[in-house]
């Protein structure tokens, strides 16, 4: 015979006043942290590009010194997101899928531009391309010129942006496993098949965070940019070298405009992947 006794559960019983004080607290706490950080930053790049108006935003940022940082930047942004996708994708298929000697100091090596300041790297890199770097005699063999030039300045932001795709990839490649692979292998497909067809769509959105994220990361980068290239006006100034040089020659309606646009780009990156993120979910 089933006992008709209703089951109970325990009452919800309503948090004490002190802990939900604390609880305010902390998330008040979190909120001015942010705000210090990334409101008030952003609210007075705002105040300073507009403080002269919107035409004089539109005429800074239609100067063709401007428009060409811009574009060089953009450029350099989508070469570096390319060349990791591919490049990227390898190096995560090889620290997943193999095991060789010296594997756990390769990915130890992909966090480096994590740890190394920017204008080390920068350093570094003309150390070796420099005129008078290791890599110069051979440079000059074949005319090459990488340091205060274009190459140098993709090579510098390649350094930094590394671990971004990388990272990304090794977390949902480890999780997706190779059963779906093998039982495609024996299916008859072939290895390109197998990789399109089963891998890459199962990898399809830590590719779009990775490239997004590398792609904020390209847009502001600065100081090892600023040692390999320069900075020189209509050759190797990027966005932010161009605020830069507006800030010191006091064009501060130029800087924040410039500014303003770098930062609304980045955090409409940021905020597209979180929105991804919450779709996927």
């Amino acid at each position: 015979m089933m006992n008709s006794t209703k089951m109970r559960w325990p009452a919800v019983q309503p948090a004490p006043a002190a802990g939900m004080w604390r609880r305010q607290l902390l998330i008040g706490l979190v909120f001015g942290y942010v705000g210090v950080l990334i409101i008030a930053p952003l609210a007075a790049l705002i105040s300073g590009a507009f403080s002269e108006g919107l035409g004089a935003i539109i005429y800074a940022l239609s100067q063709p010194d401007v428009l060409a940082a811009f574009w060089q930047t953009l450029f350099i942004a989508v070469i570096v997101v390319v060349l990791h996708t591919v490049f990227g994708t390898m190096m995560v298929w090889v620290l997943v899928r193999d095991h060789f000697p010296g594997q756990r100091l390769l990915n130890a090596l992909v966090d480096m531009p994590f740890a190394v300041s920017a204008v080390v790297v920068g350093y570094m890199l003309l150390l070796l391309f420099g005129r008078n770097g290791v890599l110069a005699p051979l440079l000059a063999m074949f005319d090459i010129k990488v340091a205060f030039a274009l190459p140098g300045m993709i090579l510098a932001t390649l350094f930094v942006t590394l671990p971004f795709m990388v990272r990304e990839l090794i977390p949902v490649l480890k999780s997706f496993g190779i059963q779906q692979e093998q039982a495609a292998a024996t299916l008859g497909a072939s290895g390109w098949q197998t990789f399109w067809l089963v891998t890459f769509p199962a990898l399809r959105w830590g590719f779009v965070y990775g490239i997004i994220l590398t792609f904020a990361r390209a847009l502001g980068e600065f100081g090892a940019v600023l040692v390999i290239g320069g900075g020189i006006q209509g050759r190797t100034e990027t966005a932010t070298l161009y605020i830069f040089r507006a800030l010191d020659e006091r064009m501060y309606v130029g800087a924040y405009s410039a500014a303003l646009v770098l930062g609304l780009l980045s955090l409409s990156l940021v905020l597209g992947t979180e929105l991804f993120r919450r779709w996927r979910e």
